[in-house]
């Protein structure tokens, strides 16, 4: 099937029929490199080995592996020639560094999860509408207030090796009123309390260690934290990142 003409998305998309199908949805030309920019998690499928059980477990017949780490998912946004996983998640679901020096793969063999191309395509199509809508200066105002402990721990949860629900009820340092809280937030009660997710982004990159490319895909890929884009490029820029 000519990827140029794909009007429906199968369940694991190849590179070409993401790109092409992309392109028909945002009139604007899709790449490898753009698809992993925006988010996206690119997959393989890998063959039941004998020689690796703890990765498949009682999937036999192999299963699709996800290249999610950032090492990976760069060196094929670089324009690499061919994949390489060093780690990704097992059978069930579990993180796992692979040995040395990893698995290669052909680039043909990506692909992409219609759910999320589909979900990528809705949030630019709403971003564009959102464009072109005459600025709200009080709505803008309150998007900018902070957000709260739910959207924190679902955009950046994971990405330090702490105890963030614990980390942030106890609000001492970057997660605090002298960090990222914001004061008045916290007044009346814990549970009103909001964090400027900018400030604790470079918190958790300075004081934690979090990559600022695990920090920029969660302002891409969480629909709260679009209103802060703006903010959070402009401190990177400011700051050389």
């Amino acid at each position: 099937m000519d990827p140029s003409s794909t009007t429906e998305l199968p369940f694991r998309a190849t590179t070409a029929e993401a790109c092409a199908w992309l392109a028909q949805q945002t009139a604007t030309p899709w790449t490898l490199a753009r698809l992993i920019g925006h988010g996206l998690t690119p997959y393989v499928w890998l063959d039941y080995d004998a020689a690796y059980p703890e990765l498949f477990g009682d999937a036999n017949g192999g299963y699709a592996a996800p290249i999610f780490y950032e090492g990976d998912a760069q060196r094929l946004a670089a324009g690499s020639e061919d994949v390489l996983i060093t780690i990704t998640k097992d059978a069930y679901k579990i993180v796992t560094r692979l040995p040395e020096p990893g698995f290669r793969r052909a680039l043909h063999e990506l692909r992409f999860l219609k759910k999320e191309v589909e979900k990528l395509a809705g949030r630019i199509k709403h971003e564009a509408e959102e464009a072109a809508k005459p600025p709200k200066v009080e709505s803008a105002r309150e998007s900018q207030f902070g957000i709260p402990k739910a959207e924190v721990l679902a955009a950046f949860g994971r990405l330090a090796k702490l105890d963030m629900d614990k980390a942030l009820d106890g609000a001492i340092g970057i997660f605090g009123d002298d960090g990222a809280r914001v004061k008045a937030s916290a007044r009346k009660s814990k549970r009103n309390a909001v964090w400027n997710p900018v400030t604790l982004a470079l918190g958790l990159h300075d004081v934690y260690g979090v990559p600022i490319g695990s920090l920029k895909r969660a302002f891409k890929s969480h629909d709260f934290l679009y209103d802060w884009s703006g903010d959070w490029e402009q401190s990177l820029a400011l700051l050389g990142k």
